[in-house]
């Protein structure tokens, strides 16, 4: 991400600009040219307080997902492209398992990659992306976004897909977009109109980009990518139109709530339609499944 020329501040992702926002409209405000009540836009401080760690969720979340990586390329086979096998036995989002009881699988697909391109771009797109929407939401409330975002796409993926293996990140990244989306176009953040329209193209490029690369391209897992923007737009339009400040922090948990609940139902009713029961607990199939490696990497999230 690069920094602001006045101030030093970092500019939103995919941003071409040399002055972030804050400098254009304070620069307009000392020419007169804006009333002196108009707000200012959020834009994280360029400086650190002192104590305050350099260390943000984006920074976590980047390395839990270089771990996960780490260890599965020192577990043995090609970093260009994991078998399915070892994508399943490491956490992969697979229909067999997870609909019998492995529920947990439809979060760790998010954190697991099927090889270094793939990983590679996930992680430059959630550096930029994530840093941008950490900075607007604050690191909880992003968090929240980002796993209940990555639980919709692992579901929507389980939906359209059950028998194919499904990794990656990029769901949840998907949602962290169609967050920002809706939360800009709702006016939950004081942005300048110039500022508001360069973001809005650019997360817009970002959606259409990745769908039409996911078409295009075998082995991505388009289901995924559409199932997170899906519920980034609702959840960041639910919490502008119902709690745009971050001062509404009950209300905000209550949405969360709500929302995971939601997902839960949406998980059984998934279970039923397949005609199992709900269950928690080791899959019993586990010992005997089994992917074969030219299946397996048919449709993994890959972007």
């Amino acid at each position: 991400m690069a920094n602001c020329i006045r101030c030093g501040r970092q500019l939103p992702g995919f941003s071409l600009k040399k002055v972030c926002p804050w400098c254009v409209q304070h620069e307009a405000q000392q020419r007169g040219e804006l009333a002196d009540d108009a707000p200012q836009p959020v834009i994280r401080q360029p400086w650190v307080r002192r104590g305050e760690s350099t260390i943000t969720l984006t920074h976590i979340i980047f390395g839990i997902n270089a771990a996960v990586f780490l260890g599965m390329a020192l577990g043995g086979g090609s970093i260009m492209d994991f078998p399915g096998d070892e994508l399943v036995r490491w956490g992969a989002n697979y229909g067999p398992l997870t609909l019998t009881g492995e529920w947990w699988r439809l979060l760790t697909n998010i954190f697991i990659h099927g090889g270094i391109i793939h990983i590679g771009f996930n992680m430059w797109c959630l550096w930029d992306l994530g840093a941008l929407c950490e900075s607007l939401y604050g690191p909880w409330m992003y968090a929240a976004i980002y796993l209940v975002c990555g639980l919709g796409a692992s579901l929507t993926s389980l939906t359209w897909n059950p028998g194919v293996p499904s990794v990656g990140a990029s769901g949840a990244i998907f949602g962290l977009a169609g967050a920002l989306l809706a939360a800009l176009k709702l006016g939950e953040f004081s942005v300048p109109r110039s500022a508001l329209s360069g973001v809005m193209r650019s997360l817009g490029a970002f959606v259409v980009y990745n769908l039409v690369f996911g078409f295009v391209l075998p082995g991505v897992d388009n289901a995924a990518h559409i199932g997170g923007l899906i519920s980034g737009v609702i959840v960041g339009g639910i919490i502008a139109l119902l709690a745009p400040q971050r001062e509404d922090a009950a209300r905000r948990l209550a949405i969360f709530v709500v929302l995971f609940f939601l997902l839960a139902g949406g998980a059984v009713r998934l279970a039923h339609y397949h005609g199992l029961p709900f269950r928690l607990g080791r899959s019993p199939f586990a010992p005997v499944a089994r992917v074969e490696p030219n299946t397996a990497t048919h449709s993994i999230d890959r972007t």
